[in-house]
């Protein structure tokens, strides 16, 4: 065998997989166990192979497991026994004997003198280099699924810490409304639910995603959930183009959005002198307009967050100014504004007032200062609760 050309095959192939070169060398092994048994032994051995790169020595073992004599049934002679019986308990917790999978302890001993009950025992076989057709092609779908559940495993190790992150990759094709996105070595999936609204999309364009989660494929979709409508994928946004966030002098306290339309982030300064707002809007608004570019021009509302209730609830309702806010019980809130102002603190189809209070987790009632007594249509939302919120508000209420 040309040690050379195989050896230089494997380091290929390694390098295009993205794995280390002795999985690569596994996946060999483990397909000529395969092809030598489906040759040479029975269905229920388990046989390993080992390959010596230096010298191209090829050798066989059989491999059993050492077992308590008194914790395996012994099926009654002519019975057959698949591996898969093998696995399940049989009466009373009792494993199924197999001797051509198994080895009492007792025998095992003879054999080595320390063993112990679990171990495996490697027992030689007699080492051949030709095989059928057959084997070749069992030999060929074993090298193919090691190799791809290698790759797998190496992909979402790799894309584990990019999980919450932010990624850059290629529209590759639509299916079922779900997009698929070439994200490097792997290829990531954006579900219908998690895109944008009004948001077109091209294959060959780049765009920039926030990775949801990194899981193990299922059928034929990709593990690597992304998306572009996720709150958090604007956190992520900010953070990149912030400095004053990774620095630890600002802090994102809030998000609430509504994808495509608009999104409203409260910042809070935990240093001394440091403009939160002013942060995140940068000079002359590149900052912010950074941000909304990259999401279709999604409207932003930069809100300043505060411990006190009345200011942070009408800071909420930004571009809208803000008179009065009364505090009532149960975490809610009646805030006035000038009669001008109303339709513009309420927001088209009450959008305003709705986030508002999704930020907050404040129920709002927006009212007219010179009708403080009239309930303003669209001008009244509830807040989407946490637990953690419902927690203190049932102490609070105690």
């Amino acid at each position: 065998m040309d040690l050379k050309t195989l050896n230089s095959a494997i380091e290929r192939v390694a390098g295009e997989k993205g794995i280390a070169a002795e999985e690569v060398l596994n996946a060999v092994e483990t397909a000529i166990a395969a092809a030598y048994k489906k040759e040479y032994r029975k269905r229920s051995e388990v046989v390993k192979a080992k390959f010596d790169l230096k010298t191209g020595k090829l050798q066989f073992w059989q491999a059993k497991v050492v077992v308590d004599p008194e914790k395996v049934r012994f099926i009654q002679d002519g019975a057959e026994s698949t591996p898969e019986m093998e696995l399940k308990e049989g009466e009373e917790g009792l494993i199924r004997f197999n001797s051509d999978r198994h080895i009492l302890l007792p025998e095992a001993r003879e054999i080595k003198a320390d063993a112990e009950i679990g171990e495996e025992l490697l027992f030689s076989l007699e080492s051949h280099s030709d095989f059928g057709r057959i084997a070749a092609q069992t030999a060929k779908q074993v090298v193919l699924q090691v190799l791809r559940e290698a790759e797998r495993s190496s992909v979402k190790k790799e894309f584990a810490d990019k999980e919450n992150q932010i990624v850059s990759g290629t529209i590759q094709r639509f299916e079922r409304g779900n997009v698929y996105v070439d994200i490097g070595r792997a290829m990531g999936i954006m579900f219908y639910n998690e895109s944008i609204p009004g948001e077109h999309y091209r294959i060959g364009e780049r765009m920039r995603f926030y990775v949801m989660a990194v899981q193990d494929e299922y059928g034929r979709q990709p593990g690597i959930i992304l998306s572009r409508a996720n709150p958090k994928f604007i956190g992520k946004l900010f953070e990149m183009e912030v400095p004053e966030i990774a620095d630890g002098a600002v802090e994102i306290k809030e998000i609430a959005r509504e994808a495509g339309s608009r999104t409203k982030v409260a910042f809070t300064s935990k240093v001394d002198g440091v403009d939160p707002v002013g942060s995140a809007v940068g000079q002359r608004g590149t900052r912010v307009m950074a941000v909304t570019n990259e999401l279709g021009n999604e409207k932003i509302d930069i809100i300043e967050w505060s411990e006190d209730p009345e200011k942070y609830i009408g800071n909420s309702l930004s571009p809208a100014k803000v008179k009065e806010v009364e505090v009532l019980p149960r975490r809610e809130a009646r805030v006035f504004v000038a009669e001008d102002q109303l339709s513009l603190a309420i927001g088209k189809g009450g959008q305003n007032v709705r986030l508002a209070a999704k930020l907050t987790g404040w129920k709002i009632d927006v009212r007219s200062q010179a009708r403080p007594d009239e309930v303003q249509e669209g001008g009244v939302a509830a807040a989407e609760i946490s637990e953690a919120v419902n927690e203190k508000k049932e102490e609070s209420e105690e």
